[in-house]
């Protein structure tokens, strides 16, 4: 009995290395098949960047202990991969299996288990294992489906902008359009577009990693993972991501440490080839608390603004929404709303929405006098003020001219008709003297004062005129 119980001390310690050795063998190939399975139904960014550093460190009671390297890891996967890591685990290690973490921290390491993991892993078995379906909802995007090139309306404010973003949409990162850099004022479509160009790049390549972030969350972004010590972690999500779209980049302003970080993230993807596309309310030249070195690099590709909707633009909003939507608007409604609405499209969706509200509550049509009454309470009306550049704009446009042929000598009839129109509204609708005109159009007075005498004369008679008249009006807004 002495000799057995020697042997046994000597011989269990053994026994013992060798059953974890042959166990921790098993697991590392359960794990390599569920690593195999990720693999394959992930991008190859994806799968290096959150699931080939992961470990298994131990299975016992159906509970499996895998390796991180941080709390952000950890979260990230299980707020966009759950379903597909659960359905792996189980397919591999059976419909018991249990997960938790191993986070390695300053040489220590704590357990962190995965409450969400362990109820989605206990679900009912589906007949079919579809980790591709799984997989193509695992990346959020943030994207707002709702905004697409379809709904996006096209007009003069926006052609450069929105020729761009469809060039972009077809070939990210690809274009000399990178980064694209969109500026205009509040409400006349930067984030519509930038979602348009996410979605778009989404629908023709379902495995791109895009992601939409406003300015303020990547902030507070950064700021969370400077405190939990995970900035390496939150570059690397970042510069993982195929197009990156980034709103309000103004919002960076006076933040260095935001600014620095962001800095490599742009380096990082420019030279990868990936898309940026950055928004703003006002043009790279008028940011203030920007580092030089992130200004010269928005200069890179294509700064394009989207400028205030003019008339044109305005009543095909309208139109398109009111035939979506099913509402029914006159037409003189409709020029109304357009004429008097002209600060940007959310004033415009929001006088449709209370149009619609108060016909419905009060069960009553949508006409002139509830028009006039919801336009006065939601936009500012006061008198319009223009500026001869104003009117020149508005006339050359209605009438299909170039501004230049305005003060050249030409004798040419369209040209002569636009000119004399100009001078004719300029004297209307601003304070101007006959011989400030005249200096504006490269004319003496004598030809102001003659001009003005023809036009007035012709309204007697022409209907033609005085419908192109009101077409220009319109098109300025009044």
């Amino acid at each position: 009995m002495h000799s057995i119980s020697k042997r046994s001390r000597f011989f269990l310690p053994l026994f013992v290395t060798l059953f974890y050795h042959f166990m921790q063998q098993d697991l590392n190939i359960l794990w390599a098949e569920c690593q195999q399975i990720l693999r394959d139904n992930l991008s190859q960014s994806a799968y290096q960047t959150w699931f080939a550093p992961i470990s298994a460190l131990q299975y016992e009671n159906d509970l499996l202990v895998l390796q991180v390297k941080s709390q952000f890891i950890v979260e990230y996967i299980e707020e966009n991969y759950l379903d597909l890591l659960s359905r792996v685990l189980r397919k591999v290690f059976g419909s018991r299996i249990r997960l938790e973490y191993r986070i390695m921290v300053a040489g220590s390491s704590i357990d962190v288990p995965s409450e969400p993991l362990r109820e989605a892993v206990a679900r009912p078995r589906k007949d079919v294992y579809t980790p591709v379906q799984e997989a193509a909802n695992a990346w959020d995007s943030q994207l707002n489906s709702q905004y697409t090139f379809d709904n996006f309306i096209k007009g003069e404010p926006n052609k450069l902008a929105r020729a761009a973003a469809i060039e972009i949409a077809k070939n990210p990162g690809k274009t000399i359009f990178n980064p694209l850099f969109l500026f205009g004022g509040s409400g006349v479509g930067k984030t519509h577009l930038a979602y348009a160009i996410g979605n778009e790049v989404c629908r023709l390549n379902p495995d791109a990693r895009v992601l939409y972030v406003a300015a303020n969350t990547f902030k507070l972004q950064f700021q969370d993972a400077v405190n939990r010590n995970q900035v390496p972690d939150f570059l690397m999500f970042y510069q993982s991501v195929d197009v990156l779209i980034v709103d309000d980049i103004q919002y960076f302003s006076d933040l260095k440490g935001t600014q620095d970080t962001f800095f490599q993230i742009f380096n990082y993807l420019q030279q990868s080839h990936k898309q940026l596309i950055l928004t703003s309310d006002r043009s790279p030249m008028e940011l203030r608390g920007i580092q030089d070195r992130l200004l010269s690099r928005f200069k890179w590709g294509l700064a394009a603004e989207i400028t205030r909707p003019d008339y044109p633009l305005r009543r095909d909003i309208l139109q398109y929404h009111v035939k979506r939507d099913g509402i029914k608007l006159s037409e003189s409604i409709i020029e109304y709303v357009a004429s008097n609405v002209s600060d940007n499209v959310r004033d415009l969706e929001g006088v449709l929405a209370s149009l619609l509200a108060y016909s419905t509550l009060t069960d009553s049509p949508i006409d002139m006098a509830l028009t006039e009454k919801v336009v006065s309470r939601l936009v500012q009306l006061h008198p319009k003020t223009y500026l001869p550049a104003d009117i020149t704009a508005a006339v050359c446009q209605c009438l299909h001219i170039p501004e230049n042929v305005i003060t050249a000598r030409t004798r040419q009839r369209e040209a002569v008709k636009a000119r004399n129109l100009i001078m004719f509204l300029i004297k209307k609708y601003t304070e101007s003297s006959l011989a400030e005109i005249g200096k504006y159009v490269h004319r003496d007075h004598a030809t102001v004062a003659h001009s003005l005498n023809m036009v007035e004369a012709q309204l007697s008679y022409d209907a033609v005129l005085r419908q192109e008249i009101a077409t220009i009006e319109r098109y300025l807004g009044r």
